[in-house]
């Protein structure tokens, strides 16, 4: 028999109170809470007190996350419901600035909108009908042409979604494919239309007719199917796109009849995790949740050069065979040296049939390539692309088979030049 002890609330029942409603506005943004975690919470600030808000910041931190990509949606959380005066502001600016006319200077942080929408979760957004001084008419707002809500998502940052966004991104990625050509090889295969003779095929069958050549068979170049290698960075600065893009590739790696011989990923951080057996599991969430126990770099730092280099040592030959097409998806934002890292990725280059780094940091219109790390590896890729929303990845699709595709490579090699 279970004994049920009472639970003595701190001196504020206020304060209990508060940080009830806190767990219920988390677990609204995604974190899995239960009433069990917010009973140790209310313990846990009985027992330890605090003296400073980071005190109690970090107390309710170890109660309610569990994962490193609760993180940034529970320091959200907490600044919006506790450590800003005005959070009530930001949140309707982050929720509804068309409508409502207010705007912030400073663009939302990640994770922000998410927040907003769950701690607003039950407030009335339509504006009230107020009356007109002096009889003046209101304003009508034509709404026939605004963008359709899957156009918006389509152009929407992976960062400033919020979670019924981020579902429905998913679901439009699900459906979207990577399709590649063929490479044509040396070896052939029958062919009535064939552009050179079948000599084996040829003498096989006059000797069926003893000897006589009555007709000469033709071949055409055997179709072959790269291999897709994927490598994604998943560092703090990257995470959200991270994850995103991982259910796309999931997404690629399971749909039949795209053209990939194989499908291979890797993640990086601070150390490279090869994720590709994770991604033949046919549920996504079941998959990139075993794929994201295995790396245990999830929003650590990075050390792209350090995970390029075990790249090409460990697996560079496993699976870089047959004209591999590499998909590199990193901001490019690296401390180690930029010469070694320079050196890594002009290796992985020569073994690649093609190179393409999607960047989440070119939807910046005034992007420039001032970073050390992304100087030294921009040389060295075939193409330059952006990686932060639904379009840019159906972009992707588009070109990925055109062999003349160079994005913005150019146009940022040039500033570097200059």
């Amino acid at each position: 028999m279970v004994e049920h002890i009472p639970l003595s609330l701190p001196d504020n029942p206020k304060l209990a109170h508060n940080i009830t409603w806190f767990a219920r506005s988390l677990r609204k943004a995604g974190l899995p809470i239960g009433s069990g975690r917010v009973i140790d919470a209310i313990r846990a600030v009985q027992a330890v007190g605090f003296t400073q808000k980071r005190d109690f910041y970090w107390v309710l931190h170890a109660c309610f996350v569990s994962k490193p990509e609760h993180r940034i949606i529970f320091s959200q959380v907490f600044r919006l419901f506790w450590r800003d005066p005005q959070y009530m502001e930001h949140m309707m600016a982050a929720m509804l600035p068309a409508i409502r006319g207010v705007q912030e200077d400073r663009a939302p942080k990640a994770g922000e909108k998410r927040a907003a929408e769950a701690l607003l979760d039950g407030v009335n957004r339509d504006m009230p009908d107020a009356p007109t001084e002096g009889g003046e008419d209101q304003i009508e707002i034509e709404t026939t042409l605004t963008m359709s809500t899957e156009e918006r998502l389509r152009t929407l940052d992976f960062e400033q979604m919020n979670t019924a966004e981020i579902a429905e991104a998913k679901k439009m990625l699900s459906r979207l494919h990577l399709p590649v050509k063929p490479i044509p090889s040396r070896r052939g295969q029958s062919s009535a239309n064939g552009q050179r003779i079948d000599a084996r095929a040829t003498l096989r069958a006059s000797m069926r007719q003893g000897g006589d050549i009555q007709r000469v068979h033709l071949q055409k170049p055997r179709p072959r199917w790269p291999n897709l290698v994927v490598l994604c960075d998943i560092s703090g600065s990257m995470s959200q796109y991270s994850r995103m893009v991982l259910h796309f590739l999931h997404a690629v790696a399971n749909h039949k009849g795209a053209g990939w011989a194989k499908v291979h990923g890797f993640t990086f951080g601070t150390r490279l995790t090869n994720i590709t057996r994770h991604l033949a599991t046919r549920d996504v969430d079941a998959a990139l949740a075993a794929a994201g126990s295995e790396a245990q770099d999830w929003q650590g730092g990075t050390r792209i050069g350090a995970c390029l280099h075990s790249f090409n040592r460990d697996w560079s030959r496993r699976v870089m065979g047959q004209g591999a097409v590499v998909l590199l998806i990193t901001d490019g934002l690296d401390r180690d040296d930029p010469e070694a890292l320079a050196r890594e990725m002009e290796r992985l280059h020569i073994s690649a049939r093609r190179l393409i780094w999607l960047n989440p940091l070119l939807r910046w219109q005034g992007f420039a390539p001032k970073a050390r790390g992304i100087a030294a590896m921009l040389p060295h890729v075939d193409s330059f692309r952006a990686g932060h929303s639904v379009a840019s990845l159906t972009e992707l699709a588009a070109v990925i088979s055109r062999p003349d595709d160079i994005g913005e490579k150019d146009r940022l090699l040039g500033m570097i030049g200059g």
